[in-house]
């Protein structure tokens, strides 16, 4: 006896149509190209939420770098004396401090100089 798979197959290409809808030409329409586009866009998206991490923290860590030498610091001084002074800041909130509060991350400039004269 014959195996029909009308049903299981017209789900599996219901599926895979909704999540490639958007998607421009054949890709979007029709069911073969559609489902080797969203393999790799799928493929993309997990090593990209990973490489997005990667990106931020090389961005916060430029970020830093900058406004640490406006202050006469270099970044490797600045997170150093910080640590020796005991502040427990991440580098994303130390980015943000340096970009929106200026007057606070030189104040903390100030103790990881006071702290690497120690």
């Amino acid at each position: 006896m014959r195996v029909k798979r009308g049903l299981t197959r017209h789900r599996r290409h219901k599926r895979v149509m909704k999540q490639v809808s958007g998607f421009r030409g054949a890709r979007g329409k029709l069911f073969r190209p559609a489902q080797l586009a969203l393999e790799r866009s799928l493929k993309y998206a997990y090593r990209d939420r990973r490489q997005r991490k990667r990106q931020f923290h090389r961005l916060w860590i430029i970020r830093i770098n900058a406004a640490a030498r406006a202050h006469g610091l270099s970044y490797s001084r600045f997170v150093s004396g910080l640590r020796s002074a005991g502040v427990e800041l991440d580098r994303k909130v130390l980015a943000d401090l340096a970009v929106s509060d200026a007057q606070t991350f030189s104040e903390l400039a100030e103790l990881a100089t006071r702290s690497q004269a120690d």
